[in-house]
């Protein structure tokens, strides 16, 4: 069997937990961080690792094949 290529965008964003979850980060991060933006308690929040749903799992395993 060839060897698959990893998607590119997909290696930069996911993470593999021990456990086989897909560990990703919060969105709505990237600017309008201060003034009429967004809250100290929503950033700090937006900080914080998740996991992928369940149902996007799968997909995203096969963009990460060797990770």
């Amino acid at each position: 069997m060839p060897k698959l290529k990893t998607h590119s965008g997909a290696k930069k964003r996911f993470n593999l937990t021990k456990t086989g979850k897909v560990k990703r980060a919060h969105a709505f991060k990237s600017h309008l961080l201060n003034g009429h933006g967004k809250t100290t308690k929503r950033k700090r929040g937006l900080r914080k690792s998740a996991i992928a749903d369940v149902t996007n799992t799968p997909a995203i395993k096969r963009m990460i094949p060797y990770k």
